[in-house]
C-alpha cells in the first residue's frame, strides 16, 4: 500500500506547447508497472483549453467544477457540467477545456501504452474554439 499525502505533489502550469490559456495540473494518480493508470486534476481558467490530442488507450474525464467544452474531431463542441463523465476511445482526436466565460476543472484518467499516455497534436484555433 502507498498513501500519497495531499499537498505532497507540486502543481504544475500547463505548457504553452500543449495548452492555450492558464491551466493548472495537480497530479493525482501515478502507478508503477505493471499498472499503467495515470490521472490528474486539471483546472482551466475561462478560455483555456488543450491542444488537439489522442490517447493510445483512451481517456476518461470526470467534470468536477464549472462549465466546459469537449469536442472530438468531426463532431460538435459539446458543453459539460459537474458530474458528467466523458470517454474518448483510443486514438480519437479531441480537445477539452473551459468555456470563454467560465472556468472548469476535471479529473483526467488514462492508461499508458509502452510508457506513453498522450500524443499531442496542433493547437485548437480560435475559429475551432466556439460553440
Amino acid at each position: 500500500m502507498k498513501i500519497t499525502r495531499s499537498g505532497s505533489q507540486a502543481s504544475a502550469r500547463g505548457s504553452a506547447e500543449y495548452f492555450t490559456g492558464h491551466v493548472r495540473i495537480d497530479p493525482l494518480i501515478k502507478t508503477e508497472e505493471p499498472a499503467r493508470a495515470a490521472g490528474a486534476l486539471v483546472t482551466f481558467e475561462p478560455g483555456a483549453r488543450t491542444a488537439w490530442h489522442t490517447h493510445p488507450l483512451g481517456q476518461s474525464l470526470i467534470i468536477m467544477t464549472g462549465t466546459g467544452w469537449v469536442q472530438r474531431e468531426g463532431g460538435p463542441v459539446e458543453e459539460v457540467h459537474p458530474g458528467d463523465v466523458v470517454w474518448f476511445p483510443p486514438g480519437e482526436k479531441h480537445w477539452h477545456g473551459a468555456t470563454p466565460t467560465n472556468g472548469m476543472s476535471h479529473i483526467a484518467v488514462q492508461e499508458a501504452l509502452n510508457g506513453k499516455v498522450v500524443d499531442w497534436l496542433e493547437h485548437v484555433s480560435d475559429g475551432q474554439y466556439r460553440k
